[in-house]
């Protein structure tokens, strides 16, 4: 996302009235905990709630690599996020290839440029699944 740390302040001291809604989608705040530094990594990422969890895309704009949150999850699954006010601690999996299609027309129903990120690169752009714990 093109946020920086100084969004994730503003979210989290305004329990998300402030950064939420952000150009016409929604935005939460993921926590990671770093894979080599094991110190927790807060990051807004555009996400839509899908049954029970919630989904984000690990696009990175369509770059060749992964974006490091992601690869923190992969370490690390036990995640926590927050959704305005609400803070809860979540497992991340990436989708299943069976579950994938719904789900990344879910998100690109939420934002369009995720379909454009795909022409820009040869990774596959998982969609992450967090179901609270």
């Amino acid at each position: 996302m093109l946020f920086g740390q100084e969004h994730v302040r503003r979210y989290v001291e305004t329990d998300g009235e402030e950064g939420h809604d952000w150009q016409g989608t929604t935005v939460a705040i993921l926590t990671t905990t770093g894979r080599k530094s094991g110190e927790k990594r807060s990051t807004p990422l555009i996400y839509r709630p899908y049954g029970g969890a919630y989904l984000v895309v690990a696009s990175k704009g369509g770059s060749d690599d992964p974006p490091l949150w992601y690869l923190n999850l992969q370490a690390d699954p036990e995640v926590e996020l927050q959704v305005k006010g609400e803070r809860f601690r979540a497992r991340a999996r990436t989708a299943t290839p069976e579950e994938k299609p719904d789900m990344w027309r879910t998100m690109t129903a939420a934002w369009p440029d995720y379909d454009v990120y795909t022409t820009k690169t040869s990774r596959e752009i998982p969609v992450v699944v967090l179901e609270r714990v």
